[in-house]
């Protein structure tokens, strides 16, 4: 006697399943959720799936919004065997109906079934097959395919309902994997502007600084040239730590001002570079106690000392300016950082120029660890930037400066 061509879900009787059915499904089902990468999730699930109802041949196919399949991933076939076959099924016949009719197909015979679609040269003959749905919130993601019962003429009701609960926690683990893929896309973004802000406001910042000691030196050689070999020696030197920089930049340490996140200390080292350029004067004021900085996360003292070298660049390098003060006081219990320079100051509240990344940057480093920045400038009367950083409460967490 033949059997149906199809089995809906809705008439078939209500199976059960075992507990050694129940065991194998708890184990598919942990095996894919412990995996995040979505190639990896996919082939495990396909794999997976093939031995959970003991089938010669399973596919998964990943489903276009349009309908259509974008992805399809076998399991039981060789390499050289789905070379042979040729491009992947596009979601005609039987493939595409449970993709149409979003339900659950098991059918003795492919061939019997009016929807069968035929197979492509060189494809292995497969006669039982079921058919499941792979579903998110309501929301199509592909569908599972197994072929030919191991042992048996056809799969069974226990076989689909096994399948279909399956198919729900693969759902789960493909949506988990894609998020995690767009996470991790997100963060290669975020990691790219950071690594942009670290190279402006410090490598880059430190080699501009070499730069404005050399700018001289070719008119000192003539009138004094004992300052000339001094500019020269100190520029080597600053290249040299620059160097180092840039390499423990790569391995993606943090450059040798910033390693130990000591803020008085660092302070001290960024008003020296500065001043040993020769081009301005740095009056640098400490107002605290260097043991109070060390209750601050090391996260924000770096934070603090890259704002601090970013405002004095600014400062030397489009302000212009002759002299900077840069300060560090108490005020309550938090922390005020000002430089404050004498150069030609600007619009506060103007767009500033195309390429010009300082402000930016200072306005989203404060932010990043809930300081209050505030910039007051004139056009002709200098600059004034303060930022008050709020000390850490015993609850806060300590962030790394990674």
């Amino acid at each position: 006697m033949q059997s149906q061509p199809a089995v809906p879900t809705e008439s078939a009787a209500r199976p059960t399943l075992g507990v050694q059915e129940l065991e194998a499904l708890v184990e598919a089902t942990r095996a894919i959720a412990e995996v995040l990468d979505l190639e990896l999730v996919l082939q495990l699930i396909v794999d997976r799936v093939r031995v959970l109802v003991g089938a010669e041949y399973a596919a998964l196919s990943i489903v276009h919004p349009n309908g259509g399949i974008e992805r399809f991933i076998t399991s039981g076939m060789d390499a050289d065997l789905r070379l042979a076959i040729g491009d992947p099924p596009r979601g005609h016949g039987l493939l595409g109906l449970i993709t149409r009719e979003g339900r659950s197909y098991r059918i003795a015979r492919i061939a019997d079934h009016p929807d069968s679609y035929g197979f492509p040269a060189n494809h292995p003959p497969m006669t039982s097959f079921l058919g499941v749905p792979v579903t998110v919130r309501g929301r199509s993601v592909g569908n599972l395919y197994l072929t030919d019962k191991r042992d048996a003429a056809e799969f069974t009701e226990g076989d689909r309902l096994l399948v279909e609960m399956f198919a729900l926690r693969a759902g789960i683990a493909i949506d988990n994997a894609r998020l995690h893929e767009q996470v991790q896309r997100l963060a290669v973004v975020e990691e790219r502007e950071r690594i942009s802000r670290d190279l402006h406001d410090g490598i880059i910042q430190s080699i501009y600084g070499v730069a404005l000691s050399l700018e001289e030196v070719s008119f000192l050689l003539t009138g004094a040239p004992e300052e000339a070999g001094i500019r020269v020696d100190r520029a080597i030197d600053s290249l040299n730590v620059t160097i180092r920089e840039i390499r423990n930049f790569i391995l993606g340490l943090r450059s040798e001002l910033l390693h130990g996140a000591d803020v008085v200390a660092g302070l001290a080292t960024l008003a020296d570079e500065f001043a040993t350029t020769g081009a301005v004067d740095v009056e640098l004021e400490i107002a605290v106690d260097p043991a109070t900085t060390v209750s601050l996360p090391v996260g924000h003292r770096v934070q603090l000392l890259q704002m601090a070298r970013e405002a004095l660049s600014n400062a030397v390098r489009h302000a212009r300016a002759t002299r900077i003060t840069l300060s560090l006081h108490s005020v309550g219990s938090d922390l005020m950082l000002a430089v404050e320079d004498d150069g030609v100051g600007f619009e506060a509240t103007a767009a500033p120029p195309t390429g010009h990344l300082g402000l930016a940057n200072l306005r989203q480093r404060a932010a990043a660890i809930g300081s209050e920045l505030t910039i007051d400038s004139t056009p002709g009367f200098g600059t004034r930037i303060r930022i008050l950083v709020p000390q850490s409460s015993p609850d806060q967490p300590q962030e790394s400066p990674e």
